[in-house]
């Protein structure tokens, strides 16, 4: 087993309850064992030195700053005894072994493993490619190729508006010639100047010929360069397919009934994210199962600086990522009896809708928090579910807009197709009014501002979103402080945009406020519920077309 993986307790565990089941890793409240083992782990990091990571939790250190998430596995031995087992995600100071933590699934990094020989050849041929597309020659008929399509481009652009101004002009002159010339005069005019559309048109013809023949022959000059970087390219393709095969092919899990899977057979219908495997809770579950621990309770925690893109707060606990995490811990855990899967729990049933206003086109309801909006792959109970069988006579979708499952507040309901387009238009154009109010971890030093931040899903660990300046979506946020007390921090949000978890991000992300909402289980830290309610809302009336404001107090 390898004294440096199973480690004991250094306080006392006596009075600490075993869980029942094992710990459901994508949603969970960490076991008072897991807390234990974190803790020592987390007092190892601060006190080792075997090696050297700049986490970033020192501002002052310089260089590159990385956090990196780890995890802790409560496991029993063979003698019974109370233990733990320590894990990080990916690499760690370079290298994927350390004193007190699990190998590695796979380790491709050893110097003689078929990875490594791999890209013994793939190496040079990356740099020979970097070679030939540097070339002065190269470069050069590149830049050519370039500059005779766009004068091609120009030049033939010119003459079609040429040619267009000219066919204007004789047009014009038939309409004036008409007036003042006899038949005869008329229509001697009128074949000169078919004659003038005549070659015009060849003009244009000739030149589409003259600048084609001159593309073609810059495109076969540049394609001597090209035709031999294309043939490595592809020969490193096929090489990268290969090794990426055998990859999947040598990073095999294992289960609690002995079962081996690999990274292809688990990954079946689509290919397997980059890194998948690496993560710290495979690694852990793998040791345990090679050597035949008993499984008793699992959390992982981030050490360091939050990355640009993602929330990650230092010592804070987060679940499984499931793009990378998902499919291999399914193999992984058949057959372990775990905590229920809370997201299958309908956490609205035994909640009601309260009705704020309503007349025959639409109503305003306050939505509880933990309610969906609408029906979710599994759970259909919702308020457009509600909505549809308390007025099974509505048409149309009824659910204007939509609320997160964890805010609460005004939402606004329409009961006819007609009444649902005008309000949906007023949502579109951005001509509804809203507020938020919300209770925050800390202090808020400023007391107002704006918050603009681009957003997109998280691909890897749905429905978290990320911070993406590439490809996210435009969202803004007003804020305003209303009160600070007990160290927390009460605020109006005024969304601009209405981006998913928009104002959940915005202020736990580090360029954001950098303090999440209370009860925040996505991006902070889990509560009783979510301190987030739409409070307020302004909007024009789908019949009367009278300005309606509607304002319900948050109940925290």
């Amino acid at each position: 087993m390898g004294k440096n993986c199973f480690t004991y307790f250094k306080a006392s565990t006596e009075n600490i309850e075993l869980p029942k089941r094992f710990t459901f890793p994508f949603y969970y409240e960490p076991h008072p064992l897991s807390v234990l083992a974190a803790k020592e782990l987390q007092e190892h990091l601060e006190t080792q030195t075997d090696w050297e990571h700049n986490f970033g939790i020192n501002e002052e250190t310089e260089g590159l700053r990385i956090g990196k998430m780890f995890g802790v596995l409560v496991v029993k031995n063979k003698k019974g005894e109370l233990g733990y087992l320590s894990a990080f995600s990916g690499k760690l100071a370079e290298s994927n072994h350390h004193p007190k933590f699990v190998p590695p699934v796979f380790d491709m990094l050893t110097e003689d493993s078929f990875f490594n020989q791999g890209m013994k050849i793939l190496n040079p041929m990356n740099r020979q490619i970097e070679v030939l597309e540097a070339e002065s020659a190269f470069l050069k008929s590149k830049k050519t190729l370039k500059e005779v399509k766009e004068k091609a481009t120009e030049t033939i652009q010119t003459a079609k508006t040429a040619a267009k101004i000219a066919k204007k002009e004789r047009k014009a002159k038939r309409v004036e010639a008409k007036k003042i010339l006899d038949a005869a005069a008329y229509e001697a005019l009128n074949v000169e100047l078919s004659k003038e559309s005549t070659r015009s048109n060849y003009v244009i013809k000739d030149m589409n010929r003259y600048w084609s023949e001159r593309v073609s022959e810059q495109e076969a000059e540049l394609k001597v360069f090209t035709d031999e970087i294309d043939a490595l390219k592809q020969k490193r393709k096929e090489i990268s397919a290969s090794l990426q095969q055998q990859l999947f092919d040598q990073y095999t899990f294992l289960n609690q009934a002995g079962e081996h899977k690999s990274l292809g057979a688990i990954f079946v219908d689509v290919p397997p994210i980059a890194g998948a495997g690496e993560c710290a809770a495979p690694k852990l579950l793998q040791y345990a199962f090679l050597n035949e621990l008993e499984l008793i309770s699992m959390a992982e925690f981030w050490w360091g600086k939050s990355p640009k893109s993602a929330i990650r707060k230092h010592q804070q606990y987060y679940p499984a990522c499931r793009g990378k995490c998902k499919p291999i811990l399914g193999h992984m855990l058949n057959g372990v009896e775990t905590d229920d899967n809370p997201m299958l729990v309908n956490t609205a049933m035994g909640q009601e809708i309260s009705t704020v206003y309503e007349d025959e086109y639409m109503l305003v309801i306050n939505k509880p928090a933990e309610f969906l909006s609408v029906p979710g792959k599994i759970i259909e109970d919702s308020v457009q579910f509600r909505m549809q069988l308390k007025y099974p006579d509505a048409t149309g979708p009824m659910v204007v807009h939509r609320l997160d499952m964890s805010t609460s507040g005004l939402m606004i309901i329409a009961k006819s197709i007609e009444s649902y387009k005008f309000l949906q238009q007023q949502f579109i154009k951005r001509k509804v009014k809203k507020r938020y109010v919300a209770l925050l971890e800390d202090l808020v030093e400023k007391d107002e501002g704006l918050i603009n931040l681009p957003l997109r899903v998280d691909l890897e660990d749905r429905p978290r979103q990320l911070v993406c300046y590439d490809y996210g979506k435009n969202s803004q946020t007003k804020w305003k402080v209303i009160d600070r007390k007990n160290g927390q921090t009460r605020m109006h949000f005024f969304p601009i945009t209405g981006r998913t978890h928009q104002l959940r991000v915005h202020s736990a992300h580090p360029l954001g406020l950098n303090i999440p909402i209370i009860g925040d289980d996505l991006y902070g830290n889990k509560g009783d519920r979510l301190h987030l309610h739409a409070e307020f809302i302004e909007f024009m009336h789908p019949v009367s077309k009278e300005m309606m404001q509607i304002e319900v107090a948050a109940e925290f």
